[in-house]
């Protein structure tokens, strides 16, 4: 089973086990998945998680093409819940997700 959350959980250096910071970063992927949603990403109604029972492909549909989906994911979670100290850090990671975001558009709407 690949988690939604304890992904993200992993890529921002916490334990699987640790689960005291589960609230405000279930609240920070779900602010993603609605800008991934208004993207026409995902399923049309909406998506969120609220444990780690929700997996990438209820999300993308095993999708291949999507992928960097997860990146962008991560890094507004990032963002949010543990944003650098650099100010050339976050300057970086926010043309990452705006790169991210235009590669998402082209992806669902290639008109």
């Amino acid at each position: 089973m690949d988690s939604i959350l304890t992904s993200i959980k992993k890529l921002l250096g916490i334990a699987e086990e640790y689960e005291h910071f589960d609230p405000d970063i279930v609240m920070y992927i779900n602010s993603a998945f609605s800008v991934l949603t208004q993207l026409g990403v995902g399923p049309e109604e909406g998506f969120r998680i609220e444990d780690a029972s929700k997996t990438w492909s209820e999300f993308l549909y095993d999708d291949p093409r999507l992928e960097f989906a997860k990146t962008f994911i991560y890094l507004k979670v990032r963002l949010a819940f543990d944003p650098p100290l650099s100010s050339a850090v976050m300057e970086a990671i926010n043309r990452q997700i705006s790169e991210l975001e235009w590669r998402i558009n082209v992806t669902v709407d290639p008109d």
